[in-house]
């Protein structure tokens, strides 16, 4: 029984292939000599190691059976040229793909479209040459992108800029390549997680005051992409063909461009701003702005919602929320160019009124001050308690205090005797207390006749004085 559950096993989740080691549901095959993808493959598997092997193409029959587990497949330095369209179709729940250090050489349509799940694909150190636009089409989940070290000479940001192709992209890699310049204003539109994460070192870039600004500004943020790679940012002078530092662009001897200056302006929906272009530069050529999505401003004013003034300024009427992003201000002089960035925040809600805040804090204010005096009110102006008792009320004597109850033991009547009414209970001799002594603070003969005529209302207010002492009567005090 054992043997046939066994095989059935086997023939339901499949062996470990000849030269290859499984461990749980991880398959190893790296360095194995293959030529071909073994079969069959275990259907529990979740990651498959085919890398450094000879496998030169990838049909469509690689995985005869869905691979519904497998979300991790490496392929690298396999000499792979072709990859078809159809490959991936059996494996919709990857999220890892490694195809670097293969020679591939172009990323056909819809290449990766079957991978909706996927997170980061490698591409880097193979001879990529042309990029197709929907080659990464139905990657809503991509972030990470390494395309270094191939052949590419432009590379469609327009993908990128649009948003709705990759809309989780946090990281680009196109270092190492061809390019040879660099669209600055499609780099500005991109987001600031993308933009900010953009690898661009060892391309033949041409020198250019725009190409400077956008890496110096990486350089006042700090961020990875310029500061660990700033031997590498280089670019080559229309009048030289030795690379200089692209930081370098601002001596004298070179372009001197001077550095772009930014600022960030905070608005609401349909509220209208003016975004000042305060240049440096006092005799400009020209000047001119530049929208987050890299189209020029015209300097008429015409019917749009944008136009540019007659000091230089952008004014944008009746704001939306695609009018947030980094708008750029170009300004042309004879011995240097300067370019000012203005990065606009568009909140998502209307501001009603300029006085909302005023309104709000003069409320808080009188609320304080309502509260102070309410409790001065309760502390000070309290009515005192004798005020409410009676006219008749006879006062205590000054001997029935809290400390003589307090330091009094004895009961009220002896043990085994019912207790009487002090109201109406006739003189008698002192009560011995505590050591024989007389108990200070009993009821006074006269009070107690004149109770006596008063009735019970005379009784109810004589016990009064006495309700806090009668607590601690009967409990002796421990020296």
């Amino acid at each position: 029984l054992l043997a046939v559950l066994a095989l059935a096993a086997g023939a339901a989740g499949g062996s470990c292939p000849p030269r290859c080691v499984c461990a749980s549901n991880i398959l190893s095959c790296s360095q194995a000599v293959l030529s071909a993808v073994p079969a069959p493959l275990p259907r529990f598997t979740a990651v498959l190691d085919l890398s450094h092997n000879n496998l030169s193409r990838l049909r469509a029959d690689w995985a005869p059976g869905r691979l519904a587990h497998l979300h991790a497949l490496l392929l690298s330095h396999n000499g792979l040229a072709f990859v078809s369209t159809e490959a991936f179709a059996h494996v919709p729940h990857l999220r890892h793909l490694d195809l670097s250090s293969n020679r591939l050489r172009a990323l056909e349509e819809n290449l990766f479209s079957d991978l909706a799940e996927l997170e980061v694909l490698l591409l880097y150190n193979n001879e990529i040459a042309a990029v197709d636009r929907t080659a990464f089409d139905n990657l809503g989940r991509l972030r990470k992108l390494y395309l270094g070290q191939n052949h590419i000479a432009r590379f469609p940001l327009e993908l990128l800029r649009e948003g709705s192709r990759l809309p989780q992209l946090a990281l680009l890699d196109l270092s190492a390549n061809r390019l040879r310049s660099l669209p600055v204003a499609e780099l500005q539109a991109l987001p600031a997680w993308l933009r900010d994460r953009l690898y661009l070192h060892g391309n033949p870039l041409t020198c250019d005051c725009p190409l400077f600004q956008l890496v110096a500004r990486g350089w006042r943020r700090r961020l990875s992409a310029v500061l660990d790679f700033q031997e590498e940012l280089r670019c080559l002078p229309q009048d030289s063909g030795v690379p200089v530092s692209i930081l370098a662009l601002a001596g004298r001897e070179l372009l001197n461009c001077s550095e772009a200056r930014e600022a960030v302006l905070e608005a609401h929906l349909g509220d209208t701003v003016t975004l000042g272009c305060d240049s440096r530069l006092r005799a400009a050529h020209s000047r001119h702005w530049v929208t987050p999505g890299g189209e020029r401003v015209p300097e008429e004013a015409g019917n749009g919602s944008a136009a540019v003034l007659a000091n230089g300024s952008l004014q944008l009427r009746a704001l939306r929320p695609e009018d947030a992003g980094t708008y750029a201000c170009r300004v042309a002089g004879p011995a240097l160019n300067e370019t000012l960035y203005v990065e606009l925040l568009v909140h998502n809600f209307t501001l009603h009124g300029p006085h909302d805040g005023l309104n709000t804090a003069y409320t808080t204010l009188v609320g304080c001050i309502l509260s102070v005096v309410l409790v001065l009110i309760y502390l000070y102006l309290t009515p005192c308690r004798c005020c409410c008792r009676g006219a008749d009320k006879t006062p205590a004597p000054r001997d029935d205090s809290l400390n003589s109850s307090v330091l009094s033991a004895t009961p009220n009547h002896a043990a085994g005797e019912p207790p009487q009414s002090r109201s109406t209970a006739g003189p008698r001799a002192p009560p011995g207390g505590q050591n024989g002594r007389f108990k200070a603070g009993g009821t006074p003969p006269a009070v107690a006749v004149a109770a006596a005529r008063e009735g019970p209302r005379a009784q109810r207010k004589l016990s009064d004085p006495d309700s806090v002492s009668s607590v601690f009567s009967d409990t002796p005090i421990v020296v």
